[in-house]
């Protein structure tokens, strides 16, 4: 014991120098009645639901894109675009659903069954689409009327209501579209409370309030600002002095000094993803299509025993209580305990120093064995990876931290320009969104390149029982297989701190993590 708290007090020591505040720019204020500035972690990827594939593009489009369906404060599946849940028949192979007949997009054109029906081909057919293996199952998207489409599956398909709750059921104007085509993201055009305004990359994205929306006698606000603040206490900072309105993901340690400060409400949401190390031990060209695994050249892709080994060297309670001063959620997998769908009786391995030191030298590789990561460029990762590294560096592992910028470090992945990166998934409802496009083999989310049979076997089916019993049981196995491949080692399932200050009213905050902003109001 006193070995691990002289550890932990060594690593502390060694990543103070990154909650330091000095040199750091504040964000200016909006300071308009009814504008209400939020500090987002990130700068979204392209603000098209087509490609997109980032937790903090989904922050933005909760509030501009709306969905056929949407999550209820229970993570229940509820109709938004849509009128009401789907009629199934055909045994589970036909879905007819009912749109709503008030709805515009917010260029002025009307929202009916045709644009419901180009959106989702578009999402099904476009070769860089990553909705595509979502949308998977549907064979044909039949317009019936004006205002009701059909959905026609291979076969039963449990996950795809969640999905249609998500990305893959926001729907697009098709006007825009003609208009714009692949260049859709630089004037995104949707249905919801708010419209697109401007975006000013790695600063700010304005969204002003719809003249077009159904429900705008309900929308108080005239505008958000989505202010990009990447360093974790310069949000807090932003937000304690009142330079922005809200803010999301605050850090563990910032969450300590502000939970005394009396002018923010503070609310803590456990979230449904993971953040893990994926380490790339198949994708050599990247994972467009067709994707084509190969034998990637580095010690942990060729050496399955060293990543045993990585992962021996891990011990993920001090990892949460160095990095994270206690806060977030240990465990090796990648559901949520909050999720109904969590294994309890998944056992995640304790650290294992000796065994970790025995499999290096096994390899019969010299000592230290590099391994490059990829990780955010903010300061909580890498305080995070300075605590991988000083563990992996026990066992053998000369770990080398390369911060990079989000959307950069996700296309370095998507090329398969990667060794390790430690990166996260903001998680589903469903347990098929949080692993089929991950780590099935053609997944478009597969930056590892896993390439299991069993594994896309096994996900195959969990799409078409519709048993929950017989669901888990398959999930169960895939994610037993995934920590024996270890091509991703999970760690650990935050806590989602959103902040906002006293006078702000109305936030929204499901299990989803997604603050949503359609009827907030920010008062003088």
């Amino acid at each position: 014991m006193k070995q691990l708290t002289a550890f932990i007090a060594g690593l502390l020591l060694a990543v103070a120098g990154t909650l330091s505040l000095a040199g750091c720019a504040i964000a200016p204020a909006s300071g308009k009645p009814g504008v209400l500035t939020m500090a987002l972690a990130e700068d979204p990827d392209a603000l098209d639901p087509t490609t997109s594939s980032t937790y903090v593009s989904r922050i933005v489009f909760i509030d501009m894109c709306e969905k056929l369906y949407d999550i209820g404060p229970k993570l229940n599946v509820v109709p938004q675009l849509a009128s009401a849940l789907p009629k199934v028949t055909d045994g589970g192979k036909t879905l007819t659903i009912p749109l709503r007949r008030d709805a515009r997009f917010n260029d002025g054109t009307p929202f009916n069954a045709q644009a419901v029906k180009i959106t989702l081909d578009r999402y099904r057919k476009l070769p860089t689409s990553s909705r595509a293996a979502e949308l998977s199952s549907v064979k044909s998207v039949e317009v019936v009327n004006p205002y009701t489409v059909r959905l026609h599956l291979y076969a039963p398909s449990a996950p795809l209501l969640s999905l249609l709750a998500d990305r893959a059921g926001m729907i697009l104007s098709p006007t825009q579209l003609h208009k714009l085509g692949s260049k859709f993201a630089t004037d995104p055009v949707c249905v919801g409370p708010f419209m697109y305004g401007n975006r000013v990359a790695g600063d700010h994205i304005t969204l002003n309030k719809s003249p077009y929306y159904y429900n705008r006698a309900k929308v108080r606000l005239s505008q958000i600002i989505f202010k990009i603040i990447t360093d974790g206490p310069v949000r807090a900072e932003n937000l304690e002095s009142g330079d922005v309105d809200a803010a999301e993901r605050l850090q563990p340690f910032d969450v300590v000094s502000i939970k005394g400060n009396p002018s923010i409400h503070l609310l803590n949401t456990p979230s449904i993803g993971y953040q893990a190390i994926t380490v790339n031990t198949g994708n050599v060209a990247g994972t467009e299509k067709p994707f084509k695994p190969g034998k990637v050249k580095t010690p942990l892709a060729q050496h399955p025993a060293l990543r045993e080994a990585f992962q021996d060297a891990l011990d993920l309670n001090v990892i949460n209580k160095v990095a994270f001063y206690g806060q977030f959620i240990p465990d090796c997998g990648p559901t949520s305990p909050v999720s109904p769908w969590f294994n309890r009786s998944l056992q995640c391995p304790a650290r294992n120093l000796a065994q970790a030191r025995k499999l290096v030298r096994q390899s019969g590789l010299k000592t230290p064995i590099p391994v490059n990561m990829i990780i955010e460029a903010s300061s909580e990762s890498e305080r995070l990876g300075e605590v991988i590294q000083a563990m992996e560096a026990q066992a053998g592992f000369a770990v080398k931290l390369d911060p990079t910028e989000l959307t950069t470090g996700l296309d370095r992945a998507d090329k398969g320009q990667f060794d390790t990166f430690q990166v996260g998934w903001s998680g589903r409802t469903d347990p098929d969104g949080n692993l089929y496009n991950e780590q099935e083999s053609k997944g478009p989310l597969n930056y590892g390149g896993e390439d299991n049979p069993t594994v896309d076997h096994l996900l195959k089916q969990a799409r078409i029982v519709t048993n929950p019993a017989r669901r888990r049981q398959l999930y169960d196995r895939v994610i037993t297989i995934l920590n024996k491949d270890r091509d991703i080692i999970y760690l650990y399932h935050e806590r989602l701190f959103t902040g906002w200050r006293s006078n702000v009213h109305g936030i929204r905050m499901y299990g989803d993590g997604l603050p949503r902003l359609a009827f907030a109001s920010v008062s003088g």
